[in-house]
């Protein structure tokens, strides 16, 4: 084996390791991938002594993510969100980097190096920014909708900013960079008509005969093959490579093919970016890192707290709120992934030195790494900042009368919580909501409804609304987890009252039927039975009969219904399979361990099967006892695990 090909082998395994671990810590992928760089790189295990032999294959990554972001890029969407893109994030990201810009002048006094400093800071991470925002339930929120507006602008602005560092480089030795940028416009002008003539007539066709043919490999490789000839043609031209995989991907953004395109991309471009941050990793000199740890943490300070008060500023004079501009600001204070590209080339470039460079890849690594604890507690970092009047009319929520229990207990105010609670007061049955979502709670009670602000699965909350005396007790979260969190609650305070479950399948059903659930009403049964009893109508089966069938159905916990044949696309996720139940046929043959057996002798439910039924000559026994014999050609339907499953057929055939 030759060096280079175990250079990749730990560089793999180490990249595995370091995902894995920083992932269980909630901490963004690209941070393990920027780690394994650092270890890897000449300062530590000097595995790679030089960073450039990766640097095309890496450089593969960036166009990969660029055609990505081209792909995302909607122009509806601009449009719809116009006042805030080119209002706020024009303002965020010309403000900042002048503002940068003009500091690092001062401190290093290259305006090249200024220039391309500026920018970089004036960024911050789309990637890690939006998925924090996602999971902490912000996304779809004022604030988090005026975030996701300043990235847009930011992921636009890369594109000229990667133009501009090539030429930053050229105009430095003859020309002046104001005609280097003129003659790049004309020629960026040339490539953009030429790629969107390409991108409007000819490609649709191209991936209409690609599609017809359903051939995954060649969608694939054609995918792959646009958006290397787009960065080949704007390279030939003298611009960045990245910028023709842009104007491909923004080509093929709005066809039919956008999704497709977007999943067959997605592998090589996660695998190839990492490798790009590793490669970023390497550029980071530890010994400068630690050397000047305090001016880092200090420039990470400054950076943030200069970002939040221009976005701050250019969001008050758009009228926001207070709240919702300060948060904006805070969630935007680190430098992003695209900075550390514009690092890495300038660096290429011979821009930056390489204590700057590792000195800005220090700052990123830093920032990334504290963003999802600052994003996760961004209402209390920012509430000192909000003043009195503010902070009033923000927390103020008028909250119901809980002097007396009511009859009926609605715990989640989300669209199957209010549907209940609408039923209800047609009825005239007096209930209350809680929920914990502020802004909900505020329009629900301005809208007329009974509803209480706090968090259903505190104790304290509970024993406020008189949880331990109420009669019923609804729990409509979409979450099972937190659903059965919640019913233990409740049954710790109250063991008299029902208490009706909503599930979003059968999977955690026998946990919440030991915690005390009286009723477990699961989505997906729920849903099937309500088809049923559709077609049952149509069928003209008589109400009755439905009913009736419908009711023996939830009587039985939805007995029959559970378990099902797996397939090809069956989700077979490690954490959901052990709770599966898969409904499998076995035929035993003449030889088989079973034939001759009673069932009861058997002894299958140790192994956590129950046999459905058995086929005998055609004929189905859809209820046999223990004393039912089998014999040479049944087919059984056993219904468990999918590991019990696999064992119970093993033991039918051979004991």
């Amino acid at each position: 084996m030759n060096g280079t090909f175990l250079d990749v082998l730990a560089l793999l395994a180490i990249a595995v390791g370091l995902v894995w671990s920083f992932r269980r810590v909630k901490l963004p992928a690209i941070l393990a991938y920027l780690v394994t760089g650092l270890i890897a790189g000449p300062d530590v295990a000097a595995w790679v002594e030089d960073p450039d032999e990766y640097h095309f294959i890496a450089e593969l990554g960036v166009v990969l993510l660029l055609f990505s972001l081209g792909l995302e890029f909607s122009l509806p969407k601009m449009i719809a969100m116009r006042r805030l893109v080119f209002g706020l994030g024009a303002g965020q990201v010309v403000i900042c980097s002048v503002l940068f810009a003009g500091l690092a002048y001062l401190w290093l006094g290259d305006w090249n190096a200024a220039m391309v400093i500026g920018g970089t800071l004036a960024l911050s991470s789309t990637a890690v920014v939006i998925k924090q925002l996602g999971e902490s339930s912000q996304l779809t929120t004022r604030k988090g909708q005026a975030t996701v507006a300043v990235l847009l602008f930011q992921d636009i602005a890369v594109v000229p900013m990667l133009i501009v560092i090539p030429l930053l480089a050229s105009a430095s030795a003859d020309t002046s960079i104001w005609e280097s940028l003129g003659i790049a416009l004309v020629k960026g002008a040339g490539v953009v008509i030429l790629l969107m003539t390409i991108g409007k007539w000819v490609l649709p066709h191209v991936f209409r005969e690609i599609a017809r043919l359903r051939t995954d490999e060649l969608f694939v490789l054609a995918t792959l093959l646009v958006a290397l000839v787009a960065g080949g043609l704007t390279h030939l031209f003298g611009l960045s490579m990245a910028l023709g995989a842009f104007l491909a991907g923004m080509m093929l953004g709005e066809s039919k093919y956008k999704h497709q395109l977007e999943a067959d991309i997605r592998p090589f471009r996660d695998i190839l970016m990492g490798l790009f941050f590793i490669t970023v990793g390497m550029q980071l000199d530890l010994s400068i890192f630690l050397r000047h740890l305090h001016w880092i943490i200090l420039a990470v300070l400054v950076i943030g707290l200069l970002k939040m008060l221009v976005v701050r500023l250019v969001a008050g004079l758009m009228k926001e709120r207070e709240e919702d501009a300060w948060s904006a600001g805070l969630m935007l204070f680190q430098m992003g992934e695209f900075g550390f590209v514009l690092v890495s080339l300038a660096f290429s470039y011979a821009l930056l030195p390489t204590d700057i460079a590792s000195l800005l890849v220090g700052v990123g690594v830093l920032g990334m790494a504290v963003t999802p604890v600052v994003i996760q507690r961004s209402h209390q970092l920012v509430k000192p900042l909000l003043r009195a009047n503010t902070l009033e009319l923000k927390t103020e929520i008028v909250q119901p009368d809980t002097s007396k229990p009511k009859r009926v207990l609605v715990l989640g105010f989300g669209r199957v919580g209010q549907t209940v609670s609408r039923f209800l007061t047609n009825e005239n049955i007096e209930h209350l909501a809680i929920d914990h979502d502020s802004k909900r709670v505020q329009e629900a009670t301005a809208g007329g409804a009974n509803v209480f602000f706090g968090d259903g699965a505190r104790r304290d909350i509970l024993k406020t609304v008189h949880a331990d005396q109420v009669e019923l007790i609804i729990i409509t979260f979409a979450d099972d987890l937190k659903a059965l969190e919640v019913l233990k609650s409740v049954r710790e305070m109250n063991d008299h009252a029902e208490v009706i479950v909503r599930s979003r399948d059968d999977l955690r059903l026998e946990a919440m039927m030991q915690a005390g659930a009286t009723q477990v009403v699961p989505d997906t049964l729920e849903a099937s039975l309500m088809l049923v009893s559709q077609i049952l109508s149509r069928t003209g089966v008589p109400i009755r009969k439905i009913l009736a069938r419908l009711d023996q159905a939830r009587r039985s916990h939805y007995g029959d219904m559970h378990g099902f044949y797996p397939g090809e696309t069956t989700d077979m996720d490690p954490e959901k399979i052990d709770r599966l139940q898969f409904l499998h046929a076995v035929q035993l043959t003449d030889n088989a361990y079973a034939c001759g057996k009673e069932l009861a002798q058997l002894g299958l439910d140790d192994l956590g099967l129950q046999v459905k039924s058995v086929r005998r000559d055609g004929q189905e026994h859809s209820e046999v006892a223990g004393d039912f014999k089998l014999q040479q050609g049944d087919v059984l339907l056993i219904a468990g695990g999918p590991r019990a499953v696999e064992a119970g057929e093993s033991f039918l055939l051979n004991g």
